[in-house]
């Protein structure tokens, strides 16, 4: 039974001069008994923090600082990095114990240069070539094979956002191009895609305003929102909406409203001369790790409600990274502390800072879960890939490498479930399992896997660790 006054089309947009706000979705978008399955369309966040964790060395492990004590269900987060999630144990799927083999040097001229191969390795699980030119070569990354499959039914195919880059030409170090360790989303094996560092464009692109960098500066001078483009447009809908779908509409208005208002208040604090702590940033760049996290993760929500785009990429952390996240606890500057030299002190302190990284995401599934989607939420049809591709970043390897998978997925995960995986099992196997659950079925291998791994049900041989 229709509860709404009007149909309404889900790929209507409200448009005024120079701004275009895709909808939320809404009853009045579908019948009642197709709107479950009309919302059940998965979107993908894939997020990689680099350097691995604490929890992959010796001592880590012995503790528990990364993958929980016990397989199954009946796990305790409490000891370590994963301790903030608990309040989303429903929705979290951890997977420890897999290995990303070609972030490993494959020749001696490779030796040492596993902080400007990696972070290629994520999403592609492919080796990277190495070279300081524009030749470069890895693999076609999850995100992308998803976008290339199910992407082309929205304005913007995928987007791609980062916290930190290296905005460097050419070769970084270790005879390896920038863009290795830049980016972690590949169109193609020969094409890494850019990341958007700075809020402001992600928030211009996702809204279509102005089509100029000129425009774009206008609009800002004019001190308007981008709602009082739209603001008739807003009214007129209203007319033909259910009291149900006006709160919905009114809500995600006034989140697009707040999201704008921060990240024009950072940049009215950047454009004040004072100091800053990242002077060569973008001036929409918050100097707050936390803030800027948040703002993205923030715009990632409003994309994934109004249907803008159904696939991000998000890179968290540059390799090499000086910088101190002094809200974990940890005075040390991240690169430093990840080489810990096995001191269980300073292992510890690494962990912290684990854990501070991993804080960041209940604040993204909150906001999922707390957002309408058909006969459900965001964080039902949702996809969040968390992980490293590297394992003990003391000493370099691509073993016990972090990963853990959050949302339902559309039915795909079960959530509050611990898989140990076989020693050597590669996690590619893992990703192969992920492309074929949300849809992309006809795949039958990706990077070095070497088959699927179930993601639903623990072996009977599993035991605790």
């Amino acid at each position: 039974m229709m509860i709404t006054k009007k149909h309404v089309s889900r790929r209507m947009v409200l448009r005024g001069l120079g701004v275009t706000v895709a909808l939320p979705f809404l009853e009045a978008m579908t019948p009642a008994f197709a709107r479950a399955a009309a919302a059940r369309k998965v979107r993908l966040s894939a997020i990689e923090m680099v350097h691995g964790s604490a929890g992959a060395t010796v001592f880590g492990l012995s503790k528990n600082m990364w993958s929980p004590a016990a397989v199954g269900t009946a796990f305790d987060l409490s000891p370590g990095a994963l301790s903030p999630l608990e309040p989303f144990r429903d929705y979290l799927t951890v997977v420890s114990n897999t290995d990303v083999r070609n972030a490993e040097a494959f020749s001696l001229p490779e030796i040492g240069a596993d902080h400007f191969r990696s972070s290629a390795v994520f999403l592609t699980q492919s080796h990277p070539k190495k070279t300081q030119g524009s030749d470069v070569h890895a693999g076609t990354s999850l995100d992308q094979i998803y976008a290339q499959r199910f992407g082309q039914d929205t304005a913007i195919p995928s987007m791609q956002l980062s916290i930190e880059t290296v905005d460097q030409a050419g070769g970084c170090a270790y005879g390896y191009s920038c863009a290795y360790t830049d980016s972690i989303s590949w169109a193609s094996p020969t094409q890494p895609l850019p990341m958007i560092r700075d809020p402001r464009a992600a928030f211009d692109s996702l809204f279509g305003v102005g089509s100029t960098p000129a425009e774009r500066a206008a609009h800002r001078q004019t001190d308007k929102s981008i709602l009082d483009w739209v603001t008739g447009e807003v009214a007129r809908l209203q007319k033909d909406l259910g009291a149900d779908d006006r709160r919905r509409l009114g809500a995600y208005l006034e989140e697009v409203r707040e999201v704008e208002r921060r990240i024009q208040r950072v940049e009215a604090h950047n454009a004040t001369g004072e100091a800053r702590e990242l002077p060569e940033a973008p001036i929409g760049v918050p100097d707050s790790f936390d803030e800027h996290v948040k703002l993205m993760l923030d715009l990632q929500v409003l994309a994934f409600a109004s249907d803008v785009t159904r696939v991000f990429s998000f890179k968290m952390g540059r390799d090499g990274s000086a910088r101190v996240y002094p809200e974990s606890g940890v005075r040390s500057a991240f690169h430093p502390a990840s080489h810990h030299g096995e001191r269980e002190d300073r292992v510890t302190d690494f962990m912290k800072i684990n854990r501070y990284h991993v804080s960041m995401i209940p604040y993204f599934l909150g906001k999922l879960k707390a957002t309408p989607d058909g006969d459900g939420t965001l964080l039902d049809n949702t996809l969040v890939v968390y992980g490293s591709p590297m394992g003990n970043s003391n000493v370099h390897n691509h073993k016990r490498c972090p990963l853990f998978l959050a949302g339902k997925a559309g039915g795909a995960l079960r959530g509050n479930l611990h898989l140990k995986a076989a020693d050597g099992t590669p996690m590619a196997n893992v990703m192969l399992s992920l492309l074929n659950d949300i849809g992309v079925t006809d795949m039958t291998s990706f990077g070095d896997s070497t088959g699927r791994f179930e993601l639903k049900t623990v072996p009977a041989s599993t035991v605790a660790e």
